[in-house]
């Protein structure tokens, strides 16, 4: 490797891209396009970037492997930084165990980090904790030590382990600092700054007020009956009853929680469960069926008994009943919790992302966007949809992931 390119290398590593974009931005061998590739991501040129570190992959000869495998993770970045969640993760853990075979460890947990990130913002919490399981952060360098540290807290901030984030958190901080890459530690102090934010609404005795992460954790153990409307769920201590593919049970229970000591009429419990402006004789047929079932879902939390009006929601053993919602009640809530991360996201990534399919995430873009609520540019394959940040409208409790306890 000869003196401009390693140069270029270090310039990178501490953050001076302009300094390494000066030092090979002439030339066309496959280190200096690889570097460029890097450098040009970094200032948010993704699609240059992506054609520049592909162009490398391609002009490394067989016999640099590394330099190939590195040029792939750098792609697999690229993909997850421009919300490809399409990208073959299978290439991705390819270029990570020839990385480990070869030594180069900082970049085959590199690898890993990218990986487990994909995993955590499609919801499959546990695959990732596997997979970081098998990472010892001790000799890393300080901005890898810092991207561990993230990947940490942004695990510990889905299961609602909220000291654990904190203790990653400020890791991380400090890694950063050490670190000195100023981009690093705004994407730090961005994270910390979810643990400060309100990222629930306590609705009791029709009362409401604004929840920090660290109360909606100490929630469950409160001795209240939770009707938690953010996970679609019942819960009370360690117990969890998931209505969550039970639209209509969970649209019941909450209109009875909201209400309760009192009783909700028949009429409006139609009105929030069905939708339907007029009740008749087969919507009260209707009902009187609903409520039997969720009577069966939550006999060990509560129970549920006829009025003259209408029905009452009582608990069995909890002290009180509350319901827990988010801070900003919306439609299509869930996608735009992805969408306020800032970052620009395909229709099929926003799909693969929720679980849904892609005709119905269309259709919840397209409802938003007529409300101008998001926006889009590209046409076909390349549309992408995005969104200014909210103020006030924190994500993590929409995002998805295993309910505590489960």
């Amino acid at each position: 490797m000869d003196s401009m390119i390693t140069a270029a290398a270090r310039a990178l590593a501490t953050g001076d891209l302009l300094g390494a974009l000066n030092r090979v931005a002439l030339r066309e061998d496959p280190p200096a396009l690889a570097l460029r590739g890097i450098a040009m991501a970094r200032l948010g040129d993704l699609a240059r970037a992506k054609t520049l570190l592909q162009k490398a992959a391609r002009a490394f000869g067989a016999k640099e492997a590394v330099a190939r495998a590195r040029c792939i993770v750098a792609e697999a970045e690229i993909a997850l930084v421009s919300r490809d969640l399409g990208w073959p993760a299978k290439a991705l853990d390819a270029a990570r165990a020839t990385l480990e075979r070869r030594g180069d460890w900082m970049n085959a947990a590199h690898a890993r980090h990218l990986e487990v990130r994909r995993l955590v913002l499609i919801g499959r919490l546990d695959e990732a904790e596997r997979a970081l399981a098998g990472v010892d952060p001790a000799p890393f360098p300080p901005a890898s030590r810092a991207a561990h540290e993230l990947v940490v807290a942004g695990i510990a901030i889905r299961r609602l382990r909220i000291k654990e984030a904190r203790g990653a958190l400020a890791r991380a901080n400090s890694a950063a600092r050490r670190a000195g890459i100023p981009a690093l530690l705004a994407e730090v102090e961005s994270a910390a700054l979810l643990l400060s934010t309100p990222a629930a609404r306590l609705i009791a005795r029709g009362e409401e007020r604004l929840l920090l992460l660290d109360e909606v954790e100490a929630l469950p153990e409160s001795g209240a009956l939770v009707i938690d409307a953010c996970r679609n769920a019942v819960r009370e201590g360690g117990a969890t009853v998931s209505l969550a593919r039970r639209p209509v049970l969970f649209a019941l229970a909450r209109a009875l929680a909201e209400a309760w000591p009192g009783d909700v009429p028949r009429a409006a419990l139609i009105a929030s469960a069905f939708r339907a402006k007029h009740a008749d004789e087969s919507h009260r047929a209707r009902l009187r069926v609903e409520i039997g079932r969720l009577r069966a879902e939550l006999r060990g939390l509560a129970e549920i008994s006829a009025t003259a009006d209408g029905f009452a929601l009582a608990p069995r053993r909890a002290a009180e009943i509350v319901v827990l919602a988010p801070p900003v009640e919306e439609r299509h809530g869930a996608v735009l919790a992805f969408l306020a991360d800032g970052e620009s996201w395909s229709s099929s990534a926003l799909a693969l992302a929720l679980g849904a399919s892609t005709r119905t995430v269309q259709r919840a873009l397209d409802s938003l966007a007529s409300a101008g609520k998001v926006g889009a540019f590209g046409r076909g394959r390349a549309r992408r949809w995005v969104t200014p940040p909210v103020p006030g409208f924190p994500t993590v409790l929409l995002l998805p992931a295993p309910l505590p306890g489960d």
